[in-house]
Protein backbone atom coordinates (compact mmCIF):
# COMPACT_ATOMS: atom_id res chain seq x y z
CA UNK A 1 0.00 0.00 0.00
CA UNK A 2 1.75 3.33 -1.12
CA UNK A 3 -0.82 5.82 -0.92
CA UNK A 4 -2.32 5.95 2.06
CA UNK A 5 -5.59 7.99 1.64
CA UNK A 6 -7.52 10.89 4.32
CA UNK A 7 -10.34 9.52 5.76
CA UNK A 8 -12.31 12.39 4.06
CA UNK A 9 -10.50 11.76 0.37
CA UNK A 10 -11.72 8.40 1.14
CA UNK A 11 -15.13 9.46 1.03
CA UNK A 12 -14.64 12.38 -1.42
CA UNK A 13 -13.66 9.55 -3.48
CA UNK A 14 -16.74 6.91 -2.93
CA UNK A 15 -19.16 9.37 -3.01
CA UNK A 16 -18.47 10.67 -6.13
CA UNK A 17 -18.16 6.83 -7.84
CA UNK A 18 -21.60 6.50 -6.21
CA UNK A 19 -23.54 8.49 -8.32
CA UNK A 20 -22.09 6.74 -10.91
CA UNK A 21 -22.90 3.69 -10.23
CA UNK A 22 -25.49 2.64 -12.47
CA UNK A 23 -26.69 -0.81 -11.44
CA UNK A 24 -25.02 -0.71 -8.59
CA UNK A 25 -21.43 -1.31 -7.12
CA UNK A 26 -20.67 -3.90 -9.62
CA UNK A 27 -21.09 -1.50 -12.38
CA UNK A 28 -18.48 0.95 -11.04
CA UNK A 29 -16.07 -1.99 -10.55
CA UNK A 30 -13.49 -0.78 -13.49
CA UNK A 31 -13.67 2.83 -11.16
CA UNK A 32 -13.49 1.33 -8.72
CA UNK A 33 -10.63 -0.48 -9.79
CA UNK A 34 -8.81 2.41 -11.51
CA UNK A 35 -8.28 4.09 -7.88
CA UNK A 36 -7.81 1.42 -5.96
CA UNK A 37 -5.49 -0.43 -7.87
CA UNK A 38 -3.79 1.88 -10.69
CA UNK A 39 -3.81 5.14 -9.15
CA UNK A 40 -3.36 4.69 -5.59
CA UNK A 41 -1.99 0.96 -5.23
CA UNK A 42 -3.95 0.54 -1.99
CA UNK A 43 -4.45 -3.37 -3.69
CA UNK A 44 -2.33 -5.22 -5.95
CA UNK A 45 -4.43 -7.07 -8.77
CA UNK A 46 -4.53 -10.56 -7.06
CA UNK A 47 -5.87 -8.42 -3.74
CA UNK A 48 -8.60 -6.76 -5.86
CA UNK A 49 -9.80 -10.32 -7.47
CA UNK A 50 -9.96 -11.63 -3.80
CA UNK A 51 -11.88 -9.16 -2.48
CA UNK A 52 -13.96 -8.89 -5.20
CA UNK A 53 -14.80 -13.45 -4.60
CA UNK A 54 -15.00 -12.61 -1.22
CA UNK A 55 -17.49 -9.74 -1.60
CA UNK A 56 -19.26 -12.02 -4.28
CA UNK A 57 -19.59 -14.85 -1.68
CA UNK A 58 -20.29 -13.32 1.24
CA UNK A 59 -24.27 -12.48 2.13
CA UNK A 60 -24.86 -9.07 1.83
CA UNK A 61 -24.93 -6.44 -0.83
CA UNK A 62 -22.40 -6.32 -3.25
CA UNK A 63 -21.22 -3.04 -2.04
CA UNK A 64 -19.09 -5.28 0.21
CA UNK A 65 -15.41 -5.00 -2.16
CA UNK A 66 -16.24 -1.34 -0.91
CA UNK A 67 -15.30 -2.04 2.41
CA UNK A 68 -12.80 -4.36 2.20
CA UNK A 69 -11.16 -1.91 -0.49
CA UNK A 70 -11.22 0.86 2.48
CA UNK A 71 -10.29 -1.28 4.97
CA UNK A 72 -7.11 -2.04 3.09
CA UNK A 73 -6.19 1.49 2.40
CA UNK A 74 -6.93 3.12 6.10
CA UNK A 75 -7.97 0.41 8.21
CA UNK A 76 -11.47 0.27 10.39
CA UNK A 77 -12.18 3.85 9.72
CA UNK A 78 -11.46 3.41 6.51
CA UNK A 79 -13.90 0.32 5.98
CA UNK A 80 -16.75 2.32 7.40
CA UNK A 81 -15.86 5.44 5.34
CA UNK A 82 -16.01 4.18 2.24
CA UNK A 83 -19.04 2.02 2.82
CA UNK A 84 -21.08 5.31 4.27
CA UNK A 85 -19.75 7.14 1.14
CA UNK A 86 -20.32 4.69 -1.41
CA UNK A 87 -24.13 3.95 -0.06
CA UNK A 88 -24.82 7.46 1.27
CA UNK A 89 -25.57 9.44 -1.96
CA UNK A 90 -26.98 7.00 -4.29
CA UNK A 91 -29.37 5.92 -1.53
CA UNK A 92 -29.94 9.61 -1.15
CA UNK A 93 -30.44 10.07 -5.10
CA UNK A 94 -32.17 6.99 -5.10
CA UNK A 95 -34.94 8.58 -2.83
CA UNK A 96 -35.42 11.57 -4.85
CA UNK A 97 -35.47 10.67 -7.98
CA UNK A 98 -38.58 8.13 -6.75
CA UNK A 99 -40.22 10.45 -5.21
CA UNK A 100 -40.18 12.49 -8.54
CA UNK A 101 -41.30 9.58 -11.08
CA UNK A 102 -44.07 8.71 -8.30
CA UNK A 103 -45.50 12.24 -8.92
CA UNK A 104 -44.85 11.83 -12.72
CA UNK A 105 -47.48 8.85 -13.63
CA UNK A 106 -48.99 10.00 -16.55
CA UNK A 107 -45.86 11.20 -18.38
CA UNK A 108 -43.81 9.16 -20.36
CA UNK A 109 -40.51 10.21 -19.94
CA UNK A 110 -39.34 8.50 -16.49
CA UNK A 111 -40.52 5.67 -18.69
CA UNK A 112 -37.95 6.08 -21.20
CA UNK A 113 -35.52 7.41 -18.87
CA UNK A 114 -35.99 3.70 -17.54
CA UNK A 115 -35.44 2.10 -20.79
CA UNK A 116 -32.07 4.27 -21.27
CA UNK A 117 -30.65 3.19 -18.66
CA UNK A 118 -30.68 -0.76 -19.56
CA UNK A 119 -28.33 -0.62 -21.76
CA UNK A 120 -25.85 1.63 -19.65
CA UNK A 121 -25.79 -0.57 -17.16
CA UNK A 122 -25.58 -4.18 -19.24
CA UNK A 123 -22.55 -1.97 -20.91
CA UNK A 124 -20.71 -1.14 -17.19
CA UNK A 125 -21.64 -4.55 -15.91
CA UNK A 126 -19.81 -5.89 -19.09
CA UNK A 127 -16.79 -3.76 -18.32
CA UNK A 128 -16.73 -5.01 -14.59
CA UNK A 129 -16.19 -8.48 -16.13
CA UNK A 130 -13.08 -7.51 -18.35
CA UNK A 131 -11.43 -5.99 -15.77
CA UNK A 132 -12.10 -8.80 -13.45
CA UNK A 133 -11.05 -11.63 -16.05
CA UNK A 134 -7.57 -9.25 -16.60
CA UNK A 135 -6.86 -8.79 -12.90
CA UNK A 136 -7.54 -12.59 -12.22
CA UNK A 137 -6.47 -14.96 -15.21
CA UNK A 138 -2.87 -15.63 -15.16
CA UNK A 139 -3.05 -18.57 -17.17
CA UNK A 140 -4.20 -20.01 -20.82
CA UNK A 141 -6.25 -22.32 -19.09
CA UNK A 142 -8.20 -19.99 -16.72
CA UNK A 143 -8.51 -17.38 -19.93
CA UNK A 144 -10.05 -20.35 -21.91
CA UNK A 145 -12.53 -20.76 -18.71
CA UNK A 146 -13.43 -18.05 -18.35
CA UNK A 147 -14.55 -17.47 -21.56
CA UNK A 148 -16.57 -21.10 -21.32
CA UNK A 149 -18.06 -20.05 -18.51
CA UNK A 150 -19.27 -16.55 -20.00
CA UNK A 151 -20.46 -18.55 -22.64
CA UNK A 152 -22.21 -21.01 -21.05
CA UNK A 153 -23.64 -18.38 -18.80
CA UNK A 154 -25.30 -16.59 -21.75
CA UNK A 155 -26.11 -19.45 -24.09
CA UNK A 156 -27.95 -21.73 -21.20
CA UNK A 157 -30.03 -22.24 -18.43
CA UNK A 158 -27.55 -23.42 -16.32
CA UNK A 159 -27.87 -22.40 -12.66
CA UNK A 160 -24.27 -20.09 -12.08
CA UNK A 161 -24.10 -21.77 -8.94
CA UNK A 162 -23.29 -24.83 -10.68
CA UNK A 163 -20.78 -23.52 -13.12
CA UNK A 164 -18.35 -21.69 -9.60
CA UNK A 165 -18.87 -25.02 -8.55
CA UNK A 166 -16.71 -26.46 -11.43
CA UNK A 167 -14.52 -23.96 -11.42
CA UNK A 168 -14.10 -24.11 -7.94
CA UNK A 169 -13.28 -27.70 -8.55
CA UNK A 170 -10.79 -27.12 -11.21
CA UNK A 171 -8.98 -24.36 -9.42
CA UNK A 172 -8.67 -26.77 -6.69
CA UNK A 173 -7.59 -29.64 -8.37
CA UNK A 174 -4.92 -27.29 -9.91
CA UNK A 175 -6.27 -27.25 -13.65
CA UNK A 176 -6.50 -23.63 -13.49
Amino acid sequence: MTGAPSLGGLAVTFSTMSLFAIGGANAALPEIHRVAVTLNHWLSEQQFADAFAIAQLSPGPNVMIVTLIGYQAAGLAGAVVATLGMCGPSAALAYLVSRVLRRATTSRWPAIIQAALVPLSIGLMSASGLILALASDRSAASLIMTAIVAVLAAATRINPLWLLLGGGLLGFAGVV
